[in-house]
């Protein structure tokens, strides 16, 4: 490594928040600039550990120490050719990954780890400016066709790869823009969706088609995709949410957190001035403790809400790693995202178990719990009421979207509500694979971006008889690695 003493010399750093007050008026990414002198200095605390278990806390078995030693050495050009050979988009997966690799990280066992994140991003965005990002279109085109169904980052991936692999490639999205849960799901603040845009101008220019405003099984027949492809990957992501079936459900102001975390980025991209669904002026409370409930809160502190409190039916994480998730797992300690920094209450271990009003939402009933027995039971004299105009719903979701899509091609779902799937990523239907969280479940971006890689390679090796294609993972490790 470029500095042998590195990690013992300095202490770990990342980028400072922007001011709450500055950026709770904006949507603006939260995070100031990070000099290149910081940058190249977190890379040299990379240390020569010999066995680099990052690779194996990354699903996408990135090689970071390879570009944090290059980035030491200033050569970003090769450092953004070492990380794109196993990840086609790390400017996502720079901002929106949990970093399970600076868990595994070896530096993190006795102190702190490496900023591997932070490391990353930074390469892919000077890639960017420094034009060293361009599109790899095929010598030739092999003649076959394929059809992806979502454009989330696992349809995404498998389509790059499968269009530089010289296939004719067309990505099916229901929605008005390509991106999924990356340009509806997730708000501004936490990625600027500018930077999907020059990425998908990257793949049109690599030959990737994208035919927005299609929902196969309604607008297109499943047989008419299969007759016009040679082969089909579902990457239609796990968007079956879970509900809350507690009386007073079914009243107005009850919403999912995925019917109303698009509408917020919808006025971002200019489609309304005002949300529908709108927090101004309201009591707020957010049902669910991790990531996307995050999110509704910090949406809703920027739409100017009078109070948001965020609930979570199990008891607040340790502070430090607990002993059931030993190193280099990843462990369930207390974070505190950037939305928590701008306002609201946290509340552990509560179980909702009304929504109280008459035309519409007033309060909702809460009472703690335990977790007993392998289940929650109430505790005793702890029932109360808080005011509520909106509730929002960020409990995870439960599976593929059943629909008409899956029925007309026939695959079969399994118990936990996936595309079944053999270690090729091949479901039931001859010709049909599976991607993603589709065929996984809810997971992360990177998981999202391992599959859609994989199942690339292997529907690669369908139509042609061998690939040349990367295997990030395989469904038979992923348990190893999850």
């Amino acid at each position: 490594m470029g500095d042998p003493q590195g990690f013992m010399k300095l202490p770990r750093e990342v980028p400072t928040r922007r001011p709450v007050d500055v950026r709770i008026q904006d949507w603006r990414e939260v995070y100031e600039e990070f000099g290149t002198g910081s940058v190249r200095a977190q890379a040299s605390r990379c240390m020569d550990c010999g066995i680099p278990f990052c690779h194996n806390g990354c699903p996408l078995g990135n090689l970071i120490p390879e570009w944090n030693d290059l980035v030491f050495h200033n050569d970003w050009r090769l450092a953004s050719e070492r990380l794109h050979a196993t990840n086609n988009f790390p400017e996502f997966t720079g901002r929106l990954c949990p970093a399970p690799c600076e868990a595994a990280c070896v530096v993190g066992i006795s102190g702190d780890a490496v900023s591997i994140k932070q490391v990353e991003v930074s390469i892919i965005d000077r890639a960017w400016d420094a034009g060293y990002v361009q599109p790899m279109a095929p010598d030739r085109l092999s003649g076959k066709t394929v059809a992806i169904v979502g454009s989330g980052p696992a349809g995404l991936a498998a389509a790059q790869q499968l269009a530089r692999a010289g296939h004719t490639v067309a990505v099916y999205e229901r929605a008005d823009r390509v991106g999924g849960l990356l340009r509806y799901g997730i708000p501004e603040f936490k990625m600027e969706k500018r930077h999907i845009d020059r990425r998908l101008m990257q793949m049109q220019a690599e030959g990737v088609k994208f035919r927005t405003g299609i929902n196969v099984g309604v607008d297109l027949s499943a047989a008419e995709l299969r007759a016009r492809y040679d082969a089909v990957i579902i990457a239609s992501g796990a968007t079956a949410w879970r509900d809350l079936a507690v009386p007073g459900r079914e009243l107005p102001g009850v919403y999912q957190a995925m019917e109303y975390l698009p509408g917020a980025n919808r006025v971002q991209m200019g489609d309304r001035e005002r949300p529908e669904i709108d927090a101004f002026g309201k009591d707020v409370i957010v049902i669910g403790g991790g990531d996307t409930g995050a999110d509704c809160l910090g949406t809703a502190i920027r739409q100017g809400a009078k109070s948001v409190t965020q609930l979570e039916i199990m008891p607040q994480p340790p502070e430090s790693r607990p002993a059931q998730s030993p190193w280099p797992t990843y462990p369930m300690v207390y974070r505190v995202t950037s939305a928590h920094e701008e306002g609201g209450v946290r509340e552990y271990a509560v179980s909702t178990t009304r929504f109280i009003g008459g035309d519409r939402l007033e309060a909702i009933e809460l009472v703690n719990v335990d977790f007993k027995n392998g289940a929650f039971e109430p505790v005793s004299n702890t029932e109360r009421i808080i005011p509520a105009d909106l509730v929002f719903l960020a409990l995870g979701f439960t599976g593929v979207q059943q629909g008409s899509a899956l029925e007309q091609l026939g695959v079969v779902v399994d118990d936990r509500g996936n595309v079944a799937r053999n270690s090729s990523f091949a479901t039931s239907v001859d010709g049909v694979f599976v991607a993603g969280d589709a065929g996984r479940g809810q997971s992360l971006i990177v998981w999202a971006i391992a599959e859609g890689r994989s199942a690339a390679a292997h529907v690669d090796r369908y139509l042609t008889g061998s690939s040349t294609l990367p295997i990030s993972i395989s469904p038979s490790t992923k348990q190893l690695l999850a």
